[in-house]
């Protein structure tokens, strides 16, 4: 299971109910948005 999540699919996964995969997409958001303040 080695998908990497974008942001538009981790908002999407952000929506079910299994917690491994709210937490999954919660840590690839959370990474996207360092990345993105990291950019600037």
């Amino acid at each position: 299971m080695a998908e990497k999540l974008d942001v538009a699919s981790a908002r999407r996964k952000m929506k079910s109910p299994n917690i491994k995969t709210r937490k999954r997409a919660l840590k690839a958001l959370h990474d996207a948005r360092k990345a993105a303040n990291n950019k600037k």
